[in-house]
C-alpha cells in the first residue's frame, strides 16, 4: 500500500489538482467574459490595491475588529501553505524521485507550524459550534473539509514523533495529503485559486465604480 501511495497515487493527485485547477480557472475567466458587469468594473489599480490590503494582517477594518480570529487565520494559512513545501522529508522525496531539491525549514520549526495548523482547525471547528451566526450557515461538509485539510498535518505530526506503527501512519499521511490535493479544485478550498479574482473584482467595483474602499 505504501508503494502505491507514494507512486501512482501521488501522480493521480497531481493530475487531479492541475487539471481541475486549470479547468476551474478557465471556467471563471470565460464566465466573467459572458457577464456584462464584471469586465467594465475590473480595474488593475483598484484591484491590486484591494489585494494588497487584504493580504496584509490587520489591513482591513473587519480584521481589526476581530484581532484574535485574524491572527489565527493568518497563522493558519501561512503555515498551511509554507510547511508542506519546505519540510525536509518532502524535499528528500522530491530529490529521490526527480532529483529536485531546495532549502528546507528546520525540522523543529516545521513541526511547530504543523501543530499550529491542527490547533487552528480545532479552533475553527469550535467556532462553528459556539457562534450562532456561524453555526447557522455550517453544514456537515464544512467539518469534513476541516478534516480533509487537517488529516495530513495530524498524521505528519504522528509520524514525526513515531506514534503508532510508522509505516501505517506514513501511508495514511500520503493518502490524506493526496486527498487534500485532489479536493482543492472541487470544493470550497478552491478559494485559494479564486481569491485574486474575487478580491480584484470587489476592489475594482468599490474603487472604480463607487469611489470607496472595500476594507
Amino acid at each position: 500500500m505504501y508503494e502505491f501511495a507514494r507512486g501512482p497515487l501521488v501522480w493521480i493527485a497531481f493530475l487531479f489538482f492541475f487539471i481541475g485547477s486549470f479547468y476551474r480557472i478557465i471556467w471563471i475567466i470565460l464566465s466573467s467574459k459572458k457577464d456584462k458587469v464584471v469586465h467594465p468594473y475590473m480595474s488593475w489599480k483598484f484591484g491590486l490595491r484591494s489585494l494588497i490590503h487584504w493580504i496584509i494582517p490587520f489591513g482591513s477594518r473587519n480584521m481589526r475588529m476581530k484581532p484574535l480570529f485574524t491572527l489565527i487565520s493568518f497563522l493558519f494559512h501561512f503555515c498551511l501553505l509554507v510547511s508542506p513545501i519546505f519540510v525536509l522529508s518532502h524535499i528528500i522525496l522530491w530529490n529521490e524521485s526527480w532529483s529536485i531539491s531546495w532549502w528546507s525549514l528546520p525540522e523543529s520549526l516545521s513541526n511547530i507550524m504543523a501543530i499550529i495548523v491542527v490547533i487552528s482547525i480545532v479552533l475553527f471547528a469550535l467556532r462553528r459550534v459556539a457562534q450562532p451566526t456561524v453555526r447557522y450557515v455550517t453544514s456537515f461538509s464544512d467539518y469534513l473539509l476541516l478534516l480533509i485539510v487537517g488529516a495530513p498535518f495530524i498524521t505528519g505530526i504522528l509520524a514525526y514523533y513515531q506514534v503508532f506503527d510508522y509505516n501505517t501512519i506514513i501511508t495514511i499521511h500520503i493518502i490524506s495529503g493526496a486527498a487534500w490535493l485532489m479536493a482543492i479544485p472541487f470544493t470550497r478550498i478552491v478559494h485559494m485559486l479564486f481569491f485574486p479574482f474575487t478580491r480584484s473584482y470587489m476592489g475594482g467595483e468599490s474603487g472604480y465604480v463607487r469611489n470607496s474602499k472595500d476594507w
